[in-house]
C-alpha cells in the first residue's frame, strides 16, 4: 500500500474508487448535456431550407463536426456502458481509470467539434474569413480553459496556494473591510 497516493481522506481504495467514479459521473452529466445539444443542433441543420446552398467547404465542415460530436457523445457515454457491463465484478478501480481516460478523450474530441460548429455558423452568416477567425478563437478558448487552466491551478495547488482571480468589482474592492476590520 506504500505506492497508493494519499488523499488526506480516511478511505479504503474501494471507497476512493467509488468516490472518484461518482465525481466523474457528475462531470459527465455536465458535458453530456452540452454534447447532446450540439448534436441535436447539427442534426437539424441538414433539414433546413438553406442547407442545400452550402458550398463544399461548409458541407465538409458540417459532416466532420457532426461525426466529431457523435464520437464525443460515444466517449462520454462509454463509462456508463463500461460500468453496466462490469457491474458487481469487483472492477471499480479499473472502471474509474478507463472511464477517466474516456472522459479526457471526449474533451479532446469536443474541442474540434465546438470549433467546427462555430466555424460553420459564422461562415454561413458572416463569411469564410470571419468563420475561420471565430473557429480558431473557439479552439483557443477551449484549449486555454480545458488545457492550460487546469495546469496552472494544479501547480498552484502543489505549492499550497490558490491562484488569484480578478475581482468582479475591480482591484479596489479587495481593500474593503467591515467595521471589525475583516475583509468583506
Amino acid at each position: 500500500m506504500a505506492d497508493v497516493p494519499t488523499t488526506g481522506r480516511n478511505e479504503t481504495p474501494l471507497e476512493r474508487a467509488d468516490r472518484n467514479f461518482s465525481e466523474l459521473l457528475q462531470e459527465l452529466r455536465v458535458t453530456q448535456t452540452g454534447v447532446q445539444i450540439l448534436f441535436a443542433f447539427l442534426l437539424t441543420l441538414a433539414f433546413t431550407p438553406r442547407f442545400p446552398d452550402l458550398d463544399t467547404f461548409q458541407r465538409v465542415t458540417y459532416v466532420t463536426t457532426l461525426l466529431l460530436a457523435v464520437l464525443a457523445a460515444a466517449l462520454f457515454t462509454a463509462p456508463a456502458a463500461l460500468h453496466r457491463s462490469l457491474f458487481q465484478q469487483n472492477a471499480k478501480p479499473a472502471i474509474v481509470r478507463v472511464s477517466s481516460r474516456l472522459a479526457s478523450a471526449g474533451m479532446i474530441v469536443l474541442m474540434p467539434a465546438f470549433t467546427g460548429s462555430v466555424l460553420l455558423v459564422v461562415d454561413v452568416t458572416l463569411g469564410r474569413r470571419a468563420g475561420i477567425v471565430a473557429g480558431a478563437g473557439t479552439f483557443l478558448v477551449c484549449l486555454l480553459l480545458w488545457g492550460l487552466l487546469p495546469r496552472v491551478v494544479g501547480r498552484a495547488a502543489d505549492r499550497g496556494a490558490t491562484p488569484p482571480l480578478p475581482s468582479p468589482a475591480g482591484p479596489e474592492s479587495r481593500s474593503v473591510r467591515s467595521p471589525a476590520g475583516h475583509p468583506r
